[in-house]
This record gives structure tokens, C-alpha cells and sequence, in this order.
């Protein structure tokens, strides 16, 4: 379902995205509104869909999580049975950040965050007990440059 926002939507969901954990007086008061109408909106974006839920975003260093690998993943079996035990693995390993599949040479991408190198050969060596995989290629990331939570919100969308 798509419903069509406007600049105070916009808005809304730029200061949401900044910080959720808000008042709705404060919300309102930076977007130039009032508290109902801006009630109303955010619960008219709840129930289309735009808004999907409320959480909080952790440092990951702070707790111990100091490698980030982007894990390229080559199948040669590309059965729904595998898909399946595949996608169960992946779902269910908590260290698995995002994954996503991919057009091109690579299958799937991993984020995963872990410790360190031997907390990922770990996560390697339960995952391929689980399912067959063609070729694996672990990136370690050196540096984040960029990270956000946040979508752009561009008018000429709707």
C-alpha cells in the first residue's frame, strides 16, 4: 500500500529518522506544527506501511563488536530446497547484519559483525556445516566511512 506524503510527512519522518525517541511536543514543535495533526500523521504512516517500527541503534564497538565482513557468497546449487536451508541459516544467525541476493557473479551479500577474525571463522564454520556453498570471499572492512539508518526523502518521489 503507498500513500502520498507531503512536505510536513516529510518532515515528520526526517526528525523521526534523527531521533524517535522524542516527545510528539518536540517533534511538532521542529516541524512546525501541532501535536494532533502530527499524531495523526505519524499514525496514518504506521498503518501505510511507512513507518515499520521503533528501535534503538547500539554501538557495536562499544560492545565488543570490532569486525565488520562483507561475506560474498557463489552458489552452484540454486534449488528452492537450498534457497531454503540457506535462507533458515542466514535468517538465524544473529551476526548476520543484513543479506541480500544479488544479480551478477555473486549470489549473496552478507554484513556481518563479529569480535574478530576467529569469531568469524567461527560463524564461516557453522554456516557451511549448514549448507553447501560454491565459494565464499570474506572482505574485512577497515574503515566505515558512512553509515545511516536514514532514506532520503525526495518529493519527486510521490
Amino acid at each position: 500500500m503507498s500513500i502520498k506524503l507531503d512536505d510536513l510527512d516529510r518532515r515528520i519522518l526526517a526528525t523521526l529518522q534523527e531521533d524517535a525517541s522524542q516527545s510528539l511536543d518536540e517533534i511538532a514543535r521542529q516541524v512546525g506544527s501541532s501535536k494532533t495533526p502530527v499524531w495523526n500523521r505519524i499514525r496514518k504512516m504506521r498503518e501505510g506501511g511507512v513507518i515499520q517500527r521503533q528501535t534503538v541503534l547500539l554501538e557495536a564497538e562499544a560492545l565488543g563488536l570490532e569486525a565488520c565482513f562483507f561475506v560474498l557468497i557463489r552458489t552452484s546449487a540454486h534449488e528452492a530446497d537450498w534457497q531454503a536451508r540457506f535462507l533458515r541459516a542466514v535468517r538465524a544467525r544473529p551476526e548476520v547484519l543484513e543479506a541480500h541476493r544479488l544479480a551478477g557473479d555473486i549470489d549473496y551479500i552478507l554484513k556481518v559483525r563479529v569480535r574478530n577474525a576467529r569469531a568469524y571463522d567461527t560463524f564461516y564454520q557453522a554456516l557451511i556445516a549448514e549448507v553447501r556453498i560454491f565459494n565464499v570471499t570474506a572482505l574485512l572492512s577497515m574503515e566505515e566511512i558512512k553509515f545511516t539508518t536514514a532514506l532520503p526523502l525526495d518529493p519527486a518521489r510521490d
